[in-house]
């Protein structure tokens, strides 16, 4: 059997750090193992919502999830949500986590969190992980798994789970547009004519109103978690704080915003959260493998496509600001002025239909 993965654990960076005693009284008589000694370690790869290793002794783990440092969106980094949403989703849908425990007392850890199982399994980002070498096929497999895991979330009885009042799906689409629009608003340093071509784009192209799902809101692949032996398995999803209900497209465009195939520009490549010289499936496969699966029309895909770019630049840049306003300190962020550029020359040639 191949060793688990070590997720990328690093030491609590000092300006994340939390009270662990606090935490480890308040847990100890609400968890399996909890009353055994706590350590904790810190997932270094996100550049969002804070995750932590918790270990109980030698047998029980677990990971506590909490908003980012600063300001944020009253929308955005939602753990009540991530935990109404994932206390109940995996009973119905496999690679949804098992969510524990929710607090809203800030008193215990600063913020707002989560309590969920672990998972474990490999997370692939921009380098694909040697131990898939001797599956030739990985990376077309993983591609398949990855949609039609989507196609089948998609599919969920939401209301068979008591999720019907989780989000507005009327007029979903348009509010996206908006909301990022006016995020973008708050977070900018000074007007960009490229973003608001963007945005004008958008708002007259809106599709037609479409059924209703569960929606994901950052599908892509380093947000699902593969077996370490078997690059078909997809085990986990990960990162369900903005799930909503809406339409199912948009996770599409998300997943097709973050992918990248060969003949991409480097602008393009540069903003992936994936590995550039690997075989995987096209943008184009992509769709038409989620046509096949969920039966959908997907002949406004472009649209979903733009917003999905739109809505990355706009994170880029509440990131961004959070790390010029100081109030992170994590230095991978002070390059992210140049990533919001490449994506809005992106988010263009998606328009124009330069790329599908």
């Amino acid at each position: 059997m191949l060793p688990r993965q070590p997720q990328d654990l690093i030491d609590v960076r000092p300006d994340e750090r939390f009270d662990e005693n606090r935490l480890a009284q308040f847990l100890a008589d609400k968890l399996e193992g909890a009353d055994q000694k706590m350590t904790v370690r810190q997932f270094g790869s996100g550049a969002a919502n804070l995750t932590y290793l918790l270990r109980f002794g030698d047998a029980h783990e677990y990971v506590c999830r909490r908003p980012p440092l600063g300001p944020v969106a009253p929308s955005a980094h939602d753990m009540g949500r991530e935990y109404k949403v994932l206390s109940v989703l995996h009973q119905a849908f496999g690679p949804a986590p098992r969510a524990c425990l929710f607090s809203d007392d800030q008193s215990i850890i600063g913020a707002p969190f989560i309590i969920m199982e672990r998972c474990c399994g490999t997370v692939v980002r921009h380098v694909m992980p040697a131990h898939y070498d001797r599956f030739l096929a990985a990376p077309r497999q993983m591609s398949l798994a990855l949609v039609d895991a989507l196609a089948e979330f998609h599919a969920v009885d939401y209301a068979a789970l008591g999720l019907e009042n989780l989000g507005r799906p009327q007029g979903f689409i348009q509010r996206q547009v908006e909301g990022w629009h006016r995020r973008w608003q708050q977070a900018k340093l000074n007007d960009d004519p490229k973003i608001a071509e963007i945005y004008r784009w958008l708002a007259e192209h809106l599709p037609p109103a479409a059924d209703s799902t569960l929606v994901h809101n950052d599908y892509k692949l380093d947000n699902t978690m593969f077996a370490a032996d078997n690059p078909a398995k997809l085990v986990a999803i990960l990162d369900w704080d903005m799930c909503t209900l809406g339409d199912p497209l948009s996770d599409l465009g998300t997943l097709l915003t973050y992918w990248t195939q060969a003949d991409d520009p480097p602008h393009v490549k540069r903003v992936a959260s994936m590995p550039a010289d690997a075989a995987f499936l096209t943008r184009r496969q992509l769709i038409e493998r989620y046509a096949q699966k969920s039966g959908r029309d997907l002949s406004s895909i472009r649209f979903y496509h733009v917003l999905g770019i739109y809505r990355l630049l706009v994170i880029l840049q509440q990131i961004y600001i959070r790390y010029r306003r100081g109030q992170t300190q994590d230095e991978r962020f002070a390059k992210l002025g140049l990533a919001v550029d490449a994506l809005a020359e992106t988010a263009l040639q998606a328009a124009r239909g330069d790329f599908a």
